[in-house]
């Protein structure tokens, strides 16, 4: 009789290809001496279980190697994954692919039985968007994603609703010092190191300025990356001078208006990084300028604005994040974290794209 046969006294379920039988909740019942509805009920967290025996379950469990079929048993229980986004309330293209990006996953996925509301919250309103993420209430979600500056008054709410029992994963812009669940997205750090390698090699060794365009100061995307960017314009290009970094503050004209003042004010400017501001704008001030060379630009997100610019030739280079990608992570990640069941590092790794006029993709 096979070893694993004498262990347990009879044989376990099917057995499977490879010859190793899968464990099952009736397996988890006879090794931890209690019945199939005990089982049944610390497996789905009901109360009325011991707290002795939900650890002899627990341990039943753990020494047969149980993996729980957690698709099955929530079709089972007919249970729906109610999720909310809270998004900046920005105009940007950005934002609207990540919508149409998570409203996809939505349509294509029926079976796995999930909800989801979008609530757009203005980025300086610091009282709203604290009330906003108060009022969540943990018998109607289930599960949060938050795209948000790192405030102390963003990190209080994320210990608050953690504390109540709401899963949160920070999307495209961390929140590292909170007490969120995990975080989907670039290495901003590394994006920001390869607008530097790319501006760098662009500008083929000439000597010049470089101007820095941002959203804002305060979001932690916007400092990663001028992080990243420094750390190689220093080391790899010292030729160039970047200067200090100007604000958009997510506005097309304003953007348009201090580009404008920067380009006038450093007419030997070579390169424009633009970190995360509005592409239109900086593209108006440069035609406007008149400057004696078209600066080298590198852009982030590619949209259908930075898509045109790309076959204009006004910009250079794109790095980029599929938005797509992005939606169905943070809805897998809120799913195991429900379900308490591990992450797939590498399936929720977030590449950096780099998009050049050459490799264009179609934006339909």
């Amino acid at each position: 009789m096979a070893r694993w046969q004498k262990k347990w006294g009879r044989k376990l379920s099917k057995p499977t290809i490879t010859g190793v039988a899968k464990p099952t909740v009736n397996d988890i019942a006879r090794v931890a001496g209690v019945s199939l509805a005990t089982v049944d009920r610390v497996l789905n967290e009901r109360p009325g279980v011991r707290s002795v025996t939900i650890e002899k379950v627990q341990s039943a469990i753990t020494e047969l190697g149980y993996v729980r079929d957690t698709a099955a048993a929530n079709l089972a229980r007919r249970k729906t994954y109610r999720f909310v986004f809270v998004l900046p309330d920005w105009k940007g293209q950005f934002l609207t692919s990540l919508e149409r990006g998570i409203s996809e996953v939505i349509v294509n996925a029926p079976q796995n039985r999930t909800e989801v509301r979008t609530i757009r919250v203005p980025t300086q309103e610091h009282t709203q968007l604290t009330a906003t993420l108060s009022a969540l209430d943990p018998a109607e979600v289930d599960g949060l994603a938050i795209m948000a500056k790192e405030t102390p008054q963003v990190r209080d709410a994320i210990a608050d609703l953690r504390k109540r029992g709401i899963p949160v994963v920070s999307l495209v812009t961390d929140q590292p010092n909170s007490d969120r669940d995990h975080f989907v997205g670039i290495d901003n750090v590394a994006a920001g190191r390869t607008a530097g390698t790319l501006l760098g090699r662009f500008t083929g060794g000439q000597t010049g300025k470089v101007v820095v365009v941002i959203t804002n100061k305060q979001s932690r995307d916007m400092i990663e990356r001028r992080l990243g960017f420094d750390q190689v314009v220093g080391a790899s290009f010292p030729h160039l001078e970047t200067l200090p970094s100007i604000e958009g503050q997510e506005d097309a004209a304003h953007t348009e208006r201090v580009t404008l003042r920067a380009l006038k004010e450093n007419p030997d400017a070579i390169g424009i990084y633009s970190v995360g501001a509005s592409v239109q704008g900086i593209a108006r001030a440069i035609a406007a300028a008149d400057l004696p060379q078209r600066p080298v630009l590198i852009d982030h997100e590619l949209t259908e604005n930075s898509s045109a610019l790309l076959r204009a030739g006004v910009i250079d280079a794109v790095i980029t994040q599929n938005t797509g990608h992005l939606a169905r992570s943070a809805l897998r990640v809120l799913r195991a974290k429900c379900d308490r069941t591990p992450v797939i590092e590498s399936q929720e790794n977030i590449r950096i794209e780099i998009v050049i006029r050459e490799n264009l993709p179609s934006m339909k």
